[in-house]
């Protein structure tokens, strides 16, 4: 089963299974993340997130680098949607490793979530073949 969700005007989907609570910490694992294929390889991120009523909201999970190309990284960033309003981003993590760990936090209660997966071409700084999962409390499966 794909879990779909809508970012802006553009339809994305996470390609996990049903959304399903981890039985120890009541956090949601939400499958795996992954851009679009270029220049020989890709970025895949695992996600997992916290209760959206939880004080500060957490994601976090493993990043994974899929591009040969020692010059081509994995890079995960997000974007909180505040409930008193405004909006604010964490701060964006990068691994040139095969894998690496990742935890981005809100400064507190969200009402929705931006997370953005990329591949980062350290050499010229440039982000490419990116994509925007948006993950709103009404769309999970309680």
């Amino acid at each position: 089963m794909r879990r779909t969700f809508f970012a802006g005007a553009v339809l994305v989907a996470l390609a996990a299974g049903p959304v399903t609570a981890l039985p120890a910490a009541a956090d949601y694992r939400l499958g795996s993340v992954r851009t679009s294929s270029g220049h020989g390889g890709y970025a895949k991120a695992t996600v997992r997130i916290t209760s959206f009523s939880a004080e500060t909201f957490k994601v976090y999970g493993t990043l994974y680098d899929r591009d040969p190309h020692r010059d081509h990284c994995a890079y995960i960033r997000a974007r909180f949607h505040y409930t008193g309003g405004g909006t604010g981003w964490a701060q964006p993590r990068v691994t040139c490793a095969p894998s690496g760990s990742y935890r981005l936090g809100s400064d507190g209660e969200i009402t929705r979530v931006d997370i953005k997966i990329c591949l980062y071409d350290r050499r010229t700084r440039a982000l490419g073949y990116c994509r925007v999962d948006s993950i709103r409390n009404e769309d999970l499966a309680y």
